[in-house]
């Protein structure tokens, strides 16, 4: 065991990211089960969505589970109360302060992870009492760092600046890609992409079909202005990208991004004019498959590339 297995009480170190409009009941239970830790999505979902998803995630594992929920997210106050009434054990935060709920989590018994883009956040997410950071690289899907840190340079940064457990994330999809981030320093990994291309992802096939033919180059930052995000290129991204060129000021950039766009994209398959929120190692992905296979082969590879290390003369 090591810290993250110990901390969760799982059988691997491996954590599925709790996506929007990918990290249902069915994806964070099928993680569970197959001795990760699975995340539900809470960005994506109404209170009472969440309540449903946490229970149907309870009758369908009898293993830890938790909750991402982005600091952000307009009725928090609704979300959090939920969480503590439904007794969650385990609550992921991001896009925003840890201090603001980590007491109140804690408070409630839960386990309090923040996901951190610098040394200087992870210190912060210590002195606000959570009991882990996940350091996330700017190779990472979806909402990301300013900064623009790779995750090979972000997590000895914050191995050196906090003594809590660290979490690797971003551009991690692979068993050696895992061994690289715990010889770095990081205590286990968080897995995003990889698990969108499973049948117990949530998101639409189309966008699961898009990211198995992506190649390198093919996602972006962007939206700097507002809150930076990795997009999978198509005309929605290109018309940001042509805005962003032009100068377009966060008033035009909110306006172009409307309402709902991610929905459109990754939840309805929208594949022009929605939002699709990806990371850089989107095109390592080669196919869809169960989420316990993909923790199966993520703990062979890591356990052969170990093996293989070691056994190199230099």
């Amino acid at each position: 065991m090591n810290r993250i297995t110990s901390l969760f009480h799982i059988q691997y170190p491996i954590i599925q990211a709790g996506m929007i409009w990918a990290s249902g009941w069915k994806l964070a239970s099928a993680v569970s089960n197959a001795g990760g830790l699975g995340l539900l999505g809470a960005g994506s979902m109404y209170p009472d969505v969440l309540r449903e998803h946490i229970r149907q995630c309870k009758q369908a594992t009898d293993k830890p589970f938790g909750v991402n929920v982005p600091l952000l997210y307009p009725d928090i106050d609704q979300l959090m109360q939920i969480i503590a009434a439904e007794k969650v054990p385990i609550v992921f935060t991001s896009a925003g302060n840890p201090k603001t709920w980590t007491g109140h989590l804690k408070a409630n018994g839960i386990q309090v992870v923040h996901v951190v883009s610098s040394s200087k956040f992870a210190r912060k997410a210590e002195e606000a009492g959570c009991d882990a950071v996940v350091a996330e690289g700017f190779e990472a899907g979806g909402h990301n760092g300013r900064e623009e840190t790779t995750t090979m340079v972000l997590i000895p940064a914050v191995r050196a600046a906090v003594s809590i457990p660290v979490i690797a994330a971003g551009g991690i999809a692979t068993g050696k890609q895992m061994l690289a981030a715990m010889v770095l320093g990081a205590d286990g990994v968080q897995v995003g992409s990889r698990f969108v291309c499973t049948p117990e992802a949530s998101s639409h096939l189309a966008f699961k079909e898009a990211i198995l033919q992506s190649q390198e180059g093919d996602t972006q930052l962007r939206m700097k202005k507002l809150v930076p995000v990795r997009l999978l290129n198509n005309k929605f991204a290109q018309d940001i990208r042509a805005a962003e060129l032009r100068g377009a000021s966060e008033e035009e950039l909110k306006q172009l991004l409307g309402r709902a766009r991610a929905k459109k994209g990754m939840f309805e398959g929208d594949m022009q004019e929605g939002e699709l929120e990806i990371g850089q190692v989107s095109s390592l992905i080669h196919g869809i498959k169960p989420a316990a296979d993909i923790v199966t082969e993520m703990i062979s590879d890591f356990k052969a590339a170990q093996a293989g290390f070691t056994d190199r003369q230099f």
